[in-house]
């Protein structure tokens, strides 16, 4: 399987990848407009124009949207993150072009029409609600807020409902005249895909676009701090956060292999210590997540008010444990489970599409799989120990309480209990 990249005259970029085969495709299109990318009045614009994305263009009402896919078995949809915007579509080869087409309508006509943003606005807001009552959902717009105060890191994607209740359609349409620049596309096909009819089709529905200079948003601050809210609730919820390598660092896999060893799995560190041995909850884990200039080692676990402390702690002693005393087995096996899970993810097109947009955005290429094996496969005990040792010691960390979290120890606390 090849990867094929062709930048337009305007900076638009067109990336596929064929595989042999299969008879669908994935196509969509990346744009670098996530929340990060608003300023502090515009927080939960970029989600707000996701959703309106569908909801009619010049030569489509949004019922006509939905069943130019649906009519030929396809699906159609879009996210929002706080780096990216991507919309984007699975079809049949054959209907490859329609897809595109119809990607390309919805992102550069919009109609905005006045009822279709107060209908939306409404689902919206529908949609902040019910995040507001997922305890294991909202927890982490807390802990994104302490780990990235006043930063638009720190800004939930969906907006607070003061900030989307008053969204205009001019705010959308200075949103995309902003940031949705021919130069800040990736347009990725992946599965049963021919690169050379994309770019021609690309370049009759994205050529004539002017550029825009790009938007840098300001740098990372992963300062920390502790977010405790008490309510009555079934279970107490705990979260934590440790400033850990962006993409482009080189301790990118180690971090992905450490949390992996640490709590990604059933034989993980957390989950034997904590819920297996211990019984102290259903759910804990451990992952890391990266941006371009910043990266979160995140911790959760859900339990009863009862065992909250021991659990806290529990955690940092198995973190500093860890730093200490990860065996080769341990890499070894989360090292399997990286690999496998990459190479199990890009059996689909849609992830291999996905895969293809973010790389080329985030490293200005796409490398290629023996390449990233390679990079996985070079990662040591000794590194990941030194990682987790940096992690437990001196990474900034922030923490997240809900639920009936009275008696849960402070992160002043728990920060006394690293430096023991």
């Amino acid at each position: 399987m090849t990867v094929n990249l062709t930048t337009l005259d305007n900076g638009f970029r067109i990336v596929t990848e064929a595989m042999p085969g299969l008879q669908s495709a994935a196509i969509g299109i990346w744009v670098n407009a996530g929340a990060r990318h608003e300023r502090a009045e515009q927080n939960g614009i970029a989600h707000f124009l996701e959703h309106m994305a569908f909801k009619g263009t010049k030569t489509r009402s949004a019922l006509a949207i939905a069943e130019a896919i649906e009519d030929v078995g396809g699906y159609i949809n879009a996210y929002t993150s706080r780096e990216v915007t991507a919309y984007y579509a699975r079809v049949l080869k054959d209907d490859v072009p329609l897809a595109l087409d119809v990607v390309a309508d919805i992102l550069r006509n919009p109609l905005f029409e006045g009822r279709e943003i107060e209908v939306e606005r409404g689902v919206i807001l529908q949609e902040i609600g019910q995040a507001l009552d997922t305890p294991d959902d909202i927890i982490f717009d807390w802990l994104q807020e302490k780990a990235y105060p006043d930063h638009p890191l720190g800004r939930t994607i969906l907006g607070p409902e003061e900030r989307v209740g008053a969204f205009s359609r001019a705010d959308l349409t200075g949103f995309v005249d902003e940031h949705y620049g021919p130069g800040q596309m990736v347009l990725a096909a992946a599965g049963a895909v021919d690169h050379h009819a994309i770019v021609r089709d690309a370049e009759k529905l994205f050529g004539d676009m002017m550029p825009k200079a790009p938007y840098t948003p300001d740098a990372a601050r992963f300062s920390g701090g502790e977010s405790r809210r008490v309510k009555t609730l079934e279970q107490a919820h705990f979260a934590l956060a440790f400033e850990a390598p962006d993409y482009a660092h080189p301790d990118i896999f180690t971090a992905q292999i450490y949390a992996s060893a640490l709590g990604g799995s059933m034989s993980s560190r957390l989950f034997q210590e904590i819920r297996e041995q211990r019984g102290l909850c259903y759910t804990i884990f451990a992952q890391a997540g990266a941006y371009s200039d910043t990266g979160m080692l995140t911790i959760y676990a859900g339990t009863s008010a009862a065992e909250m402390a021991n659990l806290a702690e529990i955690t940092v002693d198995e973190m500093k444990r860890a730093a200490e005393d990860f065996t080769s087995e341990e890499i070894e096996r989360a090292r399997a489970q990286m690999k496998a899970g990459l190479l199990m993810g890009l059996e689909s097109p849609s992830n291999r599409a996905e895969r293809l947009a973010r790389m080329l955005q985030i490293w200005g290429r796409v490398p290629d799989l023996p390449e990233v094996v390679e990079r996985i496969d070079a990662v040591t005990l000794q590194d990941v120990r030194r990682l987790a040792q940096t992690t437990i010691s001196d990474a900034p960390v922030a923490m997240a309480l809900y639920g009936p979290v009275e008696a849960a120890p402070s992160l002043e606390a728990l920060q006394d209990r690293r430096a023991a």
